[in-house]
């Protein structure tokens, strides 16, 4: 595992491969850190170079997010919008990089991100098409204010999303998330999209699903 100089923390787990290996950049959600998604890399193919980033800002008593959420009771349960397009812009700094620092592929650069990390990953890749190739976004979902204006005047026609969502879904109710693929579909972009019958949580056939799917595409 390694950090080097780069704009965010992360650790790493490097591939078999010793040039141009395929880039999976993992995005933790709300609360967690940079071991939490990296547990699945243990489970992954062997060729895809894995980095696991912490989100940028410091959570008490433990714990980092990508962009504050409010839970007060005047304002009922909001995001900082303004955070996480900064956030978005971040990540995007850090794909640029990460391609500069390892021996990775800039054309096949996957995100995987829960929660709020899978609701920056459709930010990024969005806002910034041409840094990514795969979109791994499990229950999340597509928040409009944080996008660009004139997504129909943008060529998408090199990405492809994989999403998901826990049907029982405490935390992100299950029919924001159903609005992503129509969202997805407006813009022609091809996507899979899978429900699981759990909570805010990947289940174990959630996860061989979007495994198989990732070992298809890089």
């Amino acid at each position: 595992m390694n950090t080097a100089s780069l704009s965010l923390y992360h650790i790493i787990r490097e591939s078999t491969l010793t040039v141009n290996a395929p880039l999976l950049i993992m995005l933790h959600g709300y609360g967690s850190d940079e071991a939490d998604l990296y547990s699945f890399s243990g489970e992954l193919p062997d060729d895809i170079f894995i980095i696991s980033v912490q989100a940028p800002y410091t959570l008490e008593p433990y714990g980092h997010a990508w962009y504050a959420i409010n839970f007060d009771e005047d304002k009922g349960k909001w995001s900082d919008n303004e955070q996480a397009k900064a956030s978005r812009d971040l990540i995007a700094k850090f794909i640029d990089e990460a391609v500069e620092a390892y021996p990775v592929d800039k054309n096949n650069v996957t995100l995987l991100g829960f929660s709020q990390g899978a609701i920056l990953s459709y930010a990024v890749a969005l806002t910034y098409p041409e840094k990514v190739k795969n979109i791994i976004a499990l229950s999340g979902y597509v928040n409009k204010d944080i996008l660009p204006e004139n997504l129909d005047k943008t060529d998408f026609s090199n990405l492809d999303f994989y999403c998901s969502h826990g049907s029982v879904d405490q935390v992100i109710p299950v029919d924001w998330a159903r609005q992503s693929a129509p969202f997805l579909q407006a813009l022609n972009i091809k996507h899979i999209y899978s429900e699981f019958r759990v909570g805010h949580g990947v289940a174990i056939e959630n996860f061989r699903e979007f495994r198989e799917w990732l070992s298809k595409r890089v």
